[in-house]
């Protein structure tokens, strides 16, 4: 059975079906979203629970254990880390690649309700969870400054405003603000005057809550009338708060002013933010797992303007760092290079062949087949990125194989004398079981890849599967269109004598390429001994090459993009520490490759813990002096001047495995059932790290070097002076 001869009786219907293949391809290159990497992400979500005040060993024995021992039986759960730190703890969890993160999360949500009786009374509000990787670079970052507003102000807008808005888009996994916090009155006790007058500070806190009812005070009504009551009752400012009456003594009246200052402040005055060194707040936008970065980016900006509108004319919102730029022209330049290789492709074939009609014929079919596996791209729910742009590029070379073999098969009868439409029928016949084998050949190399579990498998999948359908949709193509092509465009060759300059010199080159090929095929073939010689040398240096060869995981990537942590002495005030970081953010601004400086310290998120964090972002790479690292070796031995504290650049990079935030690429995680030890052998393995020349910037995440204080109880004397422990704390 001949199935191509039906398709070359029917040269219309053959048209218009492979029009529409190639015009569904065209429409879904338009359709398919967009991503630097297929969908390769870890369902990630994390848990983060705050009890103000507490030590570390309090948040990890009673908030970060009676959690882990709940979450720990969620099915799928592949790995849990938590990390503990003074007020704070984080539980991070990580799904099989396969598990749904909406499912995840109902059943994250079902194990921190069941944990709340196992955690203390003391934890005011119930643990929350995110969906995203705390340790993923953010996506984008927002700045929002103004020349009349104070910070606090302009943390209260970007809070009730933008936070909330941003939370409800898409794809976004969690809205962090950054470099202040809530407006609040601050009161500033005078442990003197308290003293003084004998007022404890249980006395003030009682005060304090007592101006601060707000509750309903009902109605009076009538016959007629009804009045709705309301009172003063609540103090918004601190001159509200400064004549609260506080106790009596002597006769006399005791106000708040008397014994502290009331300022309006804010809740936390450990933050601050810059950008460009310029003091701003900052809103650090993550992604969800598996939600498409440039997507979820897009939906933002288009919000921007919305986000606008609603803030006071007073206060300016931009973009400070847009992780997608450098993903949108690394795209872009991988489809450029599709397209080269398609002239590339065509060009040699019009170079062999030496016929303008016949060259037509492969040039439809490299296109046709490319745009057909878009099409399936997108039936498959893939994205347009690295890597099945790069399967597209070089399964060019291999769709026009089957093209080219048909196409001289035909050629061949043509010449010795037979009509186009016999020849075709009969050519594509005779070489359809070879085009068959040719291409289901090239698809079981790839079948390996495509049975590859975990996430090299999941990464390489959409590789395999793309340079896969472009080989079947070229088979189709190459066993329908092209024979009905040949049955109208196949001409026999001109003499010589009748072709142009051009096609002469090809002539001629050709020739000279057969000649140079036919004497080194006698030379080897007389030389079959040696040629033995030299394939067991080629094998023998190919063991070797692999052997010697660097390994890794994945490449380093030049994002353009850089985040760093601020390690500082644990020790330090947060005035030092904020000094700190922004002679840190001088220097790093000072560098000709950077574009955008963006850090913040303090509060909770990834600025907290005493710390400090910075993303960079470098200038395109034809305006910038060498990659990411180069930048990086530049400007360490500049950073390593300021005393006192660290600051560890890494480059942003598009996959990321593991859920613990880490200042350096590589991580070493040590575990043990003493905490004494652990802290013991964790110090000399980093300073074992340390004296190994090929590695820099070792750091470790153990803070247990800060200055403390203890208070001992002395239960029988408090006893006896009636003092229980809650008093005292």
């Amino acid at each position: 059975m001949n199935v191509s001869a039906l398709f070359i009786r029917r040269p219309i219907a053959t048209a218009l079906l492979t029009l529409g293949v190639a015009l569904a391809g065209a429409g879904a290159f338009f359709l398919l979203p967009v991503s630097p990497l297929p969908q390769v992400d870890i369902p990630t979500i994390s848990v983060s629970a705050s009890l103000p005040g507490a030590s570390p060993e309090t948040m990890a024995t009673s908030v970060a254990t009676p959690l882990e021992k709940h979450l720990g039986v969620i099915a799928d759960v592949t790995e849990m880390t938590s990390s503990s730190r003074v007020g704070s703890s984080n539980v991070t969890l990580q799904f099989g690649l396969n598990r749904d993160i909406d499912g995840a999360a109902r059943d994250v949500q079902a194990a921190i309700n069941a944990s709340r009786v196992d955690l203390p009374a003391t934890l005011h509000s119930n643990p929350t969870y995110r969906k995203q990787n705390p340790a993923d670079a953010p996506i984008i970052i927002l700045s929002l400054t103004s020349k009349t507003r104070t910070p606090a102000q302009i943390y209260d807008s970007a809070s009730t405003i933008i936070q909330q808005q941003l939370s409800q888009v898409k794809g976004v996994g969690d809205v962090t603000l950054g470099g202040s916090s809530l407006p609040a009155v601050r009161v500033e006790l005078n442990p003197l005057a308290l003293a003084r007058y004998g007022i404890g500070l249980e006395d003030v806190r009682a005060a304090l809550a007592s101006a601060n009812a707000n509750r309903p005070k009902g109605v009076v009504q009538n016959d007629k009338l009804r009045f709705q009551i309301y009172t003063n009752d609540t103090g918004l400012t601190a001159a509200a708060y400064a004549p609260l009456l506080v106790a009596w003594r002597s006769g006399a009246a005791v106000r708040l002013s008397d014994i502290a200052e009331v300022v309006d402040s804010v809740t936390d005055v450990h933050n601050f933010g810059l950008v460009n060194g310029k003091s701003a707040i900052v809103v650090v936008v993550s992604r969800q797992p598996a939600a498409n970065i440039i997507g979820t980016v897009d939906r933002v900006k288009a919000l921007i303007p919305t986000l606008r509108a609603a803030l006071p004319a007073d206060i300016d919102l931009q973009v400070a760092v847009d992780r997608t730029i450098t993903i949108r022209a690394s795209l872009a330049e991988v489809e450029r290079t599709v397209l080269i290789a398609i002239v590339l492709v065509v060009g040699v074939v019009a170079f062999f062949l030496r016929n303008g009609r016949a060259v037509l014929i492969p040039s439809v079919a490299v296109t046709v087949s490319l745009l057909g596996a878009l099409g399936v791209m997108y039936l498959l729910g893939f994205s347009l990125d690295n890597l099945s742009l790069m399967a597209l590029t070089v399964s060019t070379g291999f769709v026009v194989d089957d093209a080219i073999v048909v196409l001289e098969n035909v050629t061949r009868h043509v010449e010795a004398g037979m009509n186009r439409l016999d020849a075709a029928i009969l050519g594509a016949r005779e070489v359809s079981f070879t085009v068959l084998s040719i291409s289901i050949s090239l698809v079981a190399v790839f079948i390996p890849i495509l049975l590859m579990a975990g996430l090299v498998g999941r990464l390489f999948r959409e590789f395999a599967i793309t340079l896969s359908a472009a080989i079947l949709v070229s088979l189709v193509v190459s066993l329908t269109t092209t024979p009905m092509m040949c049955a109208f465009l196949v001409d026999r060759p001109r003499p010589t004598a009748r072709q142009n300059r051009l096609g002469r010199a090809a002539e001629r080159a050709f020739d000279a390429m057969h000649r140079g090929y036919e004497r080194a095929l006698d030379w080897a073939l007389n030389g079959g001994p040696l040629m033995l010689v030299v394939l067991g040398v080629t094998i023998v240096l190919t063991i070797y090459l692999y052997v010697i060869a660097p390994k890794g995981f994945f490449p380093t990537q030049d994002t353009g993009q850089m985040i760093g942590g601020l390690q500082t002495d644990q020790s330090a005030s947060f005035a030092t520490t904020s000094a700190r970081l922004r002679r840190f953010v001088r220097i790093i601004g000072a560098d000709p490759s950077v574009q955008t400086v963006v850090a913040f310290a303090g509060g909770g998120g990834r600025g907290g813990g005493g710390g400090g964090f910075m993303v960079v972002n470098l200038k395109p790479r034809n305006e910038r002096k060498g990659g990411s690292q180069a930048v990086i070796a530049r400007l360490r031995p500049k950073l390593a001047r300021v005393s006192g504290s660290s600051v560890f650049l890494n480059p942003v990079q598009d996959i990321r495995v593991g859920g613990r935030q880490s200042n350096a690429t590589y991580q070493f995680t040590l575990q043990g059932d003493n905490l004494t030890d652990l802290r013991q052998w964790a110090g000399k393995l980093a300073e074992a790290l340390k004296s190994e020349p090929a590695l820099t910037d070792v750091n470790t995440d153990q803070e247990d070097h800060g200055l403390e204080s203890f208070v001992t109880i002395d239960h029988d004397k408090a006893a006896r002076l009636g003092l229980t422990n809650a008093a005292i704390d």
